[in-house]
């Protein structure tokens, strides 16, 4: 099997690196988006965080734009937790799952989409990795990586919400 991104592997104990060097989620959602655009050749990254008691994906990096909330039924993204699969629209106005209003919202033009979910340890979906805008489209190689680096990243993710929630549960026990 030929990997389109062996290459850039090497650079991953790099990332590792500094990624484990950031403190919060704040510090390091940009590393990541930054580290999966430049392996993938996107032009906008999104990293949304699942909320199962209020049922929705969160993100607030999401490439020129406010923070985004979408239900998690809805979107490619809540399409993305209901298959728990990655999934590929290079054509996404034409998905049925394709949320078009957030492009009209933004004033963004979406041309293609790629999204994989991040699971924890315990295999529930923390999050979804969203790609968007790759020159050509978005391939196989292209799910293969995501799969790879969604998994390689949700440890520090489920770490950081360990932590907030511990957090959290501390201060309002105080």
């Amino acid at each position: 099997m030929t990997m389109k991104y062996a290459k850039t592997y090497h650079t991953l104990a790099k990332f590792g690196r500094e990624l484990l060097e950031k403190k919060s989620l704040a510090e390091a959602l940009p590393l990541i988006s930054k580290y999966t655009k430049d392996v993938i050749g996107a032009q906008r990254c999104s990293i949304f965080i699942y909320d199962t008691l209020a049922r929705e994906f969160w993100t607030t990096l999401a490439d020129g734009v406010e923070k985004i909330t979408i239900d998690a039924d809805k979107g490619l993204v809540g399409f993305t937790l209901q298959e728990k699969k990655p999934i590929i629209a290079n054509d996404p106005y034409t998905h049925p799952h394709f949320l078009g209003t957030v492009d009209k919202e933004t004033g963004f033009k979406t041309e293609n989409v790629i999204t994989a979910p991040i699971f924890s340890s315990k295999r529930e979906i923390l999050g979804v990795l969203q790609l968007l805008n790759k020159e050509g489209g978005f391939d196989n190689e292209d799910v293969r990586f995501m799969i790879f680096f969604a998994h390689y990243i949700s440890g520090y993710l489920e770490l950081t919400n360990v932590y907030l929630s511990n957090n959290r549960e501390y201060k309002d026990n105080r």
